[in-house]
């Protein structure tokens, strides 16, 4: 019996059929202990793992426990690309990123929440991280935590004072799951530019305890820096590219420039990424992606009066040794412009915007780096945004109220 079930969630999990579905109810018996059981549904993918939870009380109980929940994510690596973008209304799709010959097969409508529809228009999307997408509203004076493969969100307050929202530019926030506990941690950092005041005041919401306190660490930052807005979250540190300074303190060369913030999810403490003089000198802009959960930082900028855009990758995860992996040319062979990279694929294609002409609308498409072939996504419309993201059962377990 054992081995007739192993079969089916093994080989054919990514592929249930209702009878398969019916059958495995059917066999997984009171006559099975429920840690076999455990053991055999855990490799389960979200989907008929939320349908399960309706055919006893402790099969519920079983999949609803933060135990089960966090070891479930250590089974899964099926990811999915999160397509947001605005046609006649704000839409958002899902992409199966899974093997190349099929992709980009069975894209999905996404059921949104309602929580997140009812953010104001102007939320932006801080990053995914371990299944969850954070979002964060100035206006709302909220960040929203959504899990799309299991359509839940939950809200969280932060606390924002009326000048904060008034300058807008004073409050960063960052996001991530921690890697040791799997808890979703959202740190606000508010950066004061007077003369006497502690630069930097941080806290860190946890969402096991849906409390704001201080970090764990005291060492913050001292310097001013000017946050981009951007953030990336690479095997539980997050990462801000921020301009500040950059002056080697051996020498003392070197000025004001780009550089990267880190901040340890587990030990909450902060660091310095120093970019390569290169890219730490640059009048162009940059932008952080994580292709392969590697941080790599991507240099537009125009050369022989053509847009390019250059790939860094940061190697082995040390600061400072950044090796470039490519470029890609904003121009195609068809005369269609690379208006902006989106992201990667899980396969380490690029993601990219499209468009015939400047004021055109915008096509998602993928750049294979080094047959610099494109392949288009079938998504059209404005302001796309992709965000990776892997199945998982966070969230399963919190209670639907507002913190």
């Amino acid at each position: 019996m054992f081995h007739f079930i192993s079969h089916i969630t093994y080989q054919q999990h990514q592929h249930l059929l209702p009878l398969e579905e019916s059958i495995i109810k059917i066999k997984m018996s009171d006559n099975i202990p429920l840690e076999l059981q455990e053991l055999i549904i855990n490799k389960l993918p979200v989907e008929p793992l939320i349908r399960f939870r309706t055919v006893c009380k402790a099969r519920k109980s079983l999949i609803d426990s933060s135990d089960f929940i966090r070891n479930h994510i250590k089974q899964q690596n099926q990811q999915h690309l999160l397509v947001k973008y605005q046609d006649a209304e704000l839409k958002y799709v899902s992409i199966p990123d899974n093997d190349t010959d099929t992709f980009p097969q069975n894209t999905a409508s996404v059921t949104v929440p309602q929580l997140v529809v009812n953010m104001h228009r102007h939320e932006i999307t801080i990053d995914s991280s371990h299944g969850l997408l954070c979002l964060f509203g100035y206006f709302d004076r909220k960040a929203i935590i959504w899990n799309p493969s299991i359509r839940k969100a939950v809200d969280v307050a932060l606390h924002l004072l009326d000048r904060d929202v008034e300058e807008m530019s004073a409050i960063f926030l960052g996001f991530g799951v921690c890697v040791g506990t799997r808890d979703p941690k959202i740190v606000k950092i508010r950066i004061e530019g007077k003369e006497g005041v502690v630069p930097w005041q941080v806290e860190v919401f946890t969402l096991s305890t849906r409390v704001w306190r201080s970090a764990y660490s005291s060492n913050l930052p001292s310097k001013f820096v000017r946050f981009g807005g951007e953030q990336m979250v690479v095997d539980g540190v997050v990462y801000w590219q921020v301009n500040g300074d950059v002056r080697d303190r051996a020498n003392g060369e070197g000025g004001y420039g780009n550089l990267i913030v880190s901040f340890d999810l587990t030990s909450e403490e902060f660091g310095e990424v120093k970019l390569p003089v290169r890219l730490a000198n640059t009048p162009c802009g940059l932008c952080m992606f994580k292709p392969r959960e590697s941080l790599a930082v991507i240099e537009g900028l125009l050369e022989d009066s053509k847009l390019v855009y250059h790939v860094w990758v940061m190697k082995d995860g040390v600061p400072k040794l950044f090796e470039k992996l490519f470029t890609i040319s904003g121009h195609t062979p068809d005369g269609s412009l690379v208006s902006s990279v989106l992201g990667f694929r899980k396969a380490g294609e690029a993601l990219v915007e499209l468009q015939a002409h400047p004021f055109s609308i915008r096509t998602l498409a993928t750049y294979e780096p080094y047959s610099k072939a494109i392949n288009n996504l079938g998504v059209s419309g404005r302001h796309i945004s992709v965000y990776s993201y892997t199945e998982t059962l966070l969230l399963l377990d919190q209670p639907d109220i507002t913190n």
